[in-house]
């Protein structure tokens, strides 16, 4: 756990009951803003994710590392009723659990709302599921493939005439995570003035259809569904990549003011009083015959010269930029967004450091991903006060699994 007070959930402690992506994405934004976050993981082989790969790095899956920093992780047993016990203890000492399993899950193992709340009446239990705990569909499982379809967000991404397209990364889990990351915050600020704690439910369907925003609102104001426009958009060019010599650049010429500077660039001032293209709305509509004519200039210099000459003229460009480049971008490295951590396993793990800073102060040091079950007994004994009788009886009746061998003493 880190010892710094300066941020701003220091003090605050979370139990996190969750796997994979969506809910550990969740407790890592919060465990990056400070608050002691408790794993706990099923002891046979803990954290699905665990085994996603590869890469694996000194056995340990880069996966599962991305989205674990700044926790601990306790080996319990969640279905062995001296497991529901010990994370029932751990829970009342909890100001928040968070969990995304299937809804009814907790309830069937006995750590439900009621069963948490009956220990510590101020609780705040964060659900994460795919489809939410009421409706026709609140018992479906939740995989980010299957939302960013159910959403709609696949059908409106890709190229016009190709297939509904995913976008590249875990966008329907990472959201939802940060949804719930807010939520706990907003119930966080509640509870401090009303006393209260309370359920948060966040699904990912909600949460990805929340992003549809003005496609919705299309939708709504005409009754026809948006279509795919693929990187071209609906009232804007060109607003769009375009292939240099040696890569790919984005280019937005958002108004007629960039539109003259444009022409200037790519030494076609012929262009600005083209009929076809004098105003936003022209080049808009005649988008095919522009990109016809711009394609072919672009290609002959390197993404570089572009970037160079369009960023003086003050037009909006950047390099479409591979991950790897992204993660070595001196733009990141030197606002200390790419952080070093050291695990015992897999050694020095880079990551990509939180997003928000306070008063320009950069975040404290992080603490590396755990390995399965590493702080079982600290955090019982730092929690809870447990002493090495009360975890070797837990441990003998099932508590830990075969983990718990481990808290088991040898005979005096």
């Amino acid at each position: 756990m880190r010892s710094s007070d300066r941020e701003p959930l220091s003090g605050i402690r979370v139990l996190d009951l969750c796997r994979v992506v969506s809910g550990p994405f969740a407790t890592m934004q919060l465990g990056d803003l400070g608050a002691d976050i408790v794993k706990i993981e099923d002891p046979r082989q803990g954290d699905e994710s665990r085994r996603y790969g590869p890469p694996f790095v000194g056995g340990e899956s880069a996966y599962f590392l991305s989205v674990n920093r700044n926790k601990r992780s306790c080996a319990i047993d969640l279905k062995s009723p001296a497991g529901r016990d010990a994370v029932l203890d751990l829970a009342s000492a909890a100001d928040v659990v968070i969990e995304n399993f299937r809804p009814g899950t907790l309830d069937k193992w006995g750590l439900g709302f009621d069963a948490l709340r009956a220990r510590r009446p101020d609780i705040i239990l964060c659900s994460i599921s795919g489809f939410g705990r009421t409706g026709a569909d609140a018992g479906r499982p939740g995989y980010d493939l299957i939302l960013q379809g159910e959403s709609g967000v696949m059908d409106i991404t890709g190229d016009p005439i190709g297939p509904p397209t995913k976008v590249g990364t875990s966008i329907a889990d990472l959201v939802t995570g940060l949804y719930a990351s807010h939520s706990v915050l907003a119930a966080l600020m509640r509870k401090s003035r009303t006393g209260e704690g309370g359920r948060v439910d966040v699904a990912m369907l909600d949460a990805m259809a929340s992003l549809l925003t003005f496609n919705a609102g299309m939708y709504f104001a005409s009754g026809q569904s948006p279509r795919r426009r693929g990187n071209v958009h609906p009232t804007i060019s060109p607003y769009e990549p375009f292939e240099a010599s040696d890569g790919w650049i984005n280019v937005g010429v958002a108004n007629d003011k960039f539109w003259a500077a444009f022409c200037d660039v790519i030494d076609r001032p012929d262009l600005r009083e083209d009929s076809r293209f004098v105003t936003a709305p022209k080049r808009a509509a005649s988008r095919n015959e522009l990109v016809a004519i711009l394609a072919p200039i672009f290609a002959g210099r390197s993404r570089a010269d572009w970037l160079q000459a369009l960023g003086v003229a003050g037009i909006p460009c950047g390099a479409i930029k591979s991950v790897g480049e992204v993660c070595e971008t001196p733009q990141l490295t030197q606002r200390g967004m790419v952080q070093t951590v050291h695990h015992p396993a897999a050694g020095d793990v880079r990551f990509i450091a939180r997003p928000t800073r306070f008063g320009d102060e950069p975040p404290a040091p992080s603490t590396p991903p755990p390995m399965l079950g590493e702080h079982t007994s600290e955090v019982l004994a730092e929690w809870r006060g447990w002493t090495d009788d009360r975890l070797e009886r837990f441990a003998l009746e099932g508590a830990f699994g075969d983990f718990g061998r481990s808290f088991v003493r040898s005979p005096r």
